[in-house]
């Protein structure tokens, strides 16, 4: 079988300017897909946080329902019923209940606070992923045009910009 052989014009020229800028987009190509793969588990923490503090607050709002039925109950009992002995149980059976939604109210409510500032926690850290994420997208494709050009003021413009990314995606690591 014949051999084809494709020779280029600069095949035998190296370019050592070309090589750095090279090994540099790798590496910034690189810290682009953890800060981006940490983006996006962050929004996804943050929907599932979200979604939870939803649920709770549904509940808290069946509670409050509940509770408002009883309170209806007794109020209906007080007025439309005889007095004695049946009413009287009736009506205290209602404040027991009441007592038990209202203090199962608060712990529900508090539980949705909780999810909540979860939630916006999450949202917090991937806004400064996301704007990490931008900038060394940015620094990637500055550096890039290094290729283009052979301007060295696109790769330092791109150094600039991914290390400011790096930066600010750390801090969404100690974000709360």
């Amino acid at each position: 079988m014949a051999e084809l052989e494709i020779h280029h014009e600069t095949e035998h020229k190296i370019d050592p300017e070309g090589q750095r800028v090279g090994v540099l987009a790798a590496i910034l190509a690189v810290m682009l897909a953890i800060v981006t793969i940490a983006s996006h588990r962050t929004h996804t923490e943050a929907i599932i946080d979200k979604s939870a503090a939803n649920d709770h607050w549904q509940h808290y709002q069946s509670t409050r329902i509940k509770f408002h039925s009883l309170e209806l109950g007794e109020s209906l009992v007080k007025q439309l019923a005889p007095k004695g002995e049946g009413s009287a149980a009736a009506v205290d059976d209602y404040e027991k209940q009441k007592k038990k939604y209202d203090e199962q109210g608060k712990e529900i409510q508090e539980q949705a606070r909780e999810a909540q500032e979860k939630a916006e926690g999450a949202e917090r850290r991937a806004l400064r992923y996301d704007f990490g994420e931008g900038l060394l997208e940015i620094g990637l494709v500055l550096s890039s045009l290094y290729f283009i050009s052979r301007k060295r003021m696109f790769p330092v413009i791109g150094i600039v910009a991914g290390l400011t990314g790096v930066m600010l995606a750390a801090t969404g690591l100690l974000a709360r």
